[in-house]
């Protein structure tokens, strides 16, 4: 799914009007209906009162329509209009409408201590905005005291396409609805991927408004948001006559003394991957634990009895994943400088590989064009140097990508890939109980095996984390976010595999 900026989502808009010879007034109802069907379902509770907030442009409108058809299904709805005479046309066509029939429900918000008369069971929903600011609030208008109002209250809110002060591709230096939940249409912002707005957008929900097909293709964007639908699109298929010599050897640089864990949990996502072979470099401490742990992997020991001093280049390895709890040391750090200065197959850099790599930058150069690397933010940090904010975070990664032709995996929630070309792709699958350690392990293996089958490296990591992804939400079938640990992970790939393969692409969604 392609993630735009606002004046092509207004494009989009724009070109569906004219060639479904609707006017703009019949998509924004489309708009509102779609609203209203996935809040029948969310708040299936008629009783429970509903209070709108409308500005005056375009998502005012919205505001509008979706409280006319609140109303038309007996739901108890009170709407507060910001005042002000420069209504969208729109927005002034639905206010007509709403007033035909409702207009009882009807208030124009002139002072804050109007708001004080709200119900806590009350859910508020947020169309001052949507992505029509275009500067931040200042602290003597009615908008900012009415945001700042209703975030002071324990309403539950929810903000219709973006949350009201929210700019919809950066963060925010300024007020904004903290929402529980954000339904968008169409296509998420790229202001939801950024960490630091995850206070003001809460979960999102993406609702489908019938936008035409051929222009959202045709538009071209560096951002996208991976779906099932878009996992399902990579996978491939397992040919009858596969067998493990045609789907791949990965050899796994992993562990050390008191890390032998890192290795058993990068080698178990490997093997659940669908690679053929895994081989695991460790070092001699690790040996009995990780051969007693999982024994499908064979093992290739170090000369050295705690930690990596050499790696192995044989023809028999598809690719190399690296890093998992090997840890520092020189000789450690010497064995990657020497290996990289004789190999010539793809690689996946994690963990201390990736620590490695910020001590010797000059190492950078002597990595193979799309080596993949998996860094959490404090690695990547080491890398690139420090950020201000989530935005230039962004900018940086794009930049780091291009510059030295790596895809990045920034690890987090909606982890975002970047590849030589300057694209990104943000994950929809996880929850935060993944903040445990040993998951990023897992995830080496599971890329390194899925390049191992000869996926491209951007595919493998696009698919590797979306399944990382989907077995940790599926393992919340019994475990909490709190309970859940690494191998719940790699117990789950199976049935994540399963569902991606099952899912059934409706060519009429869009």
């Amino acid at each position: 799914m392609k993630v735009f900026n606002t004046e092509q989502i207004k494009a989009i808009d724009h070109y569906t009007v004219q060639q479904e010879q609707i006017t703009s007034l019949q998509l924004m109802e489309r708009a509102a209906k779609s609203f209203v069907i996935q809040f029948e379902k969310d708040i299936p509770d008629k009783k429970t009162p509903v209070c709108v907030f409308c500005g005056n442009g375009d998502n005012g409108g919205d505001g509008l329509a979706i409280a006319r058809l609140l109303l038309a299904k007996s739901r108890t709805v009170k709407v507060f209009i910001f005042p002000g005479n420069k209504k969208s046309p729109d927005c002034l066509k639905n206010l007509k409408r709403l007033q035909t029939h409702y207009k009882s429900h009807i208030q124009i918000l002139k002072n804050v201590s109007q708001l004080e008369k709200i119900n806590p069971d009350t859910i508020i929903i947020d169309c001052i905005f949507g992505t029509g600011l275009r500067d931040t609030l200042t602290q003597e208008t009615l908008f900012y005291k009415a945001v700042e109002c209703i975030n002071n209250r324990f309403n539950h809110i929810i903000s219709v396409d973006i949350p009201s002060g929210l700019p919809a591709d950066r963060t925010t230096d300024g007020i904004s609805i903290t929402a529980n939940k954000t339904y968008s249409f169409q296509f998420p912002k790229l202001a939801f991927f950024l960490p630091e707005n995850e206070k003001y957008v809460g979960d999102f929900q993406i609702l489908n408004i019938g936008l035409k097909r051929e222009i959202i293709e045709k538009t071209k964007t560096p951002y996208f948001f991976t779906t099932l639908e878009n996992a399902h699109k990579i996978i491939k298929s397992r040919k009858k006559f596969s067998h493990k010599g045609s789907l791949g050897h990965a050899l796994l640089v992993v562990g050390s003394y008191g890390k032998a864990g890192a290795a058993i949990l990068s080698a178990k996502g490997c093997m659940r991957s669908g690679v053929g072979l895994t081989t695991a470099h460790i070092p001699e401490t690790a040996y009995s634990i990780l051969q007693s742990s999982i024994p499908e992997v064979m093992c290739d020991v170090d000369k050295n009895k705690n930690y990596i001093t050499e790696i192995p280049i044989d023809d028999k390895y598809s690719v190399y994943g690296i890093g998992p709890g090997i840890g520092t040391d020189k000789k450690t750090s010497d064995a990657l400088q020497e290996f990289l200065g004789h190999n010539n197959k793809p690689i996946i850099l994690d963990a201390d590989a990736i620590n490695i790599l910020s001590k010797r930058k000059k190492l950078l150069g002597m990595l193979p064009k799309s080596t993949i690397l998996t860094p959490h933010p404090k690695e990547f940090e080491r890398l690139v140097g420090r950020w201000d904010n989530d935005s230039e975070r962004l900018t940086l990664q794009r930049e780091f990508s291009k510059k030295h032709h790596l895809i990045i995996v920034l690890k987090g929630a909606h982890t975002s890939i970047s590849d030589p070309d300057g694209n990104i792709y943000f994950n929809s699958t996880g929850n935060s109980g993944m903040a445990t350690a040993g998951t990023g392990d897992v995830l080496t293996g599971i890329i390194t095996g899925l390049l191992a089958q000869h996926y491209t490296p951007l595919n493998s990591a696009i698919l590797g984390v979306y399944i990382h992804g989907l077995a940790a939400d599926l393992s919340l079938s019994t475990q909490s976010e709190e309970s859940l640990i690494a191998s719940d992970i790699t117990n789950h790939m199976g049935m994540a595999f399963k569902q991606i393969r099952g899912y059934k692409i409706d060519a009429q969604k869009f």
